[in-house]
């Protein structure tokens, strides 16, 4: 991120296998992790296959994924995620 010291990564399962696994099985979701303290602290669901990319906004309050399934989401983050600190 731009303006915390976080990672987005993203992936799933093989898209051979797509079609054979139900969404939810198939790990189509975005993890958010801290870069110092390398804890997961949330996750985002939206694909319905793997993701090929993530990527924040230049300004930090928003970040885009793109998917096999076809679909780019644009996705912009709550108040909470910037005002949340950890410990």
């Amino acid at each position: 991120s731009p303006l915390l010291e976080h990672v987005a990564l993203g992936g799933g399962q093989d898209a051979s296998q797509v079609t054979t696994t139900a969404g939810q099985a198939g790990k189509f979701e975005v993890l958010f992790y801290h870069k110092i303290y390398k804890e997961m602290f949330g996750t985002v669901r939206g694909h319905f296959g793997p993701l090929n990319f993530v990527a924040f906004s230049p300004n930090g309050k928003s970040f885009a994924t793109g998917g096999e399934d076809g679909y780019v989401r644009i996705h912009h983050f709550d108040k909470d995620y910037f005002h949340t600190k950890y410990a």
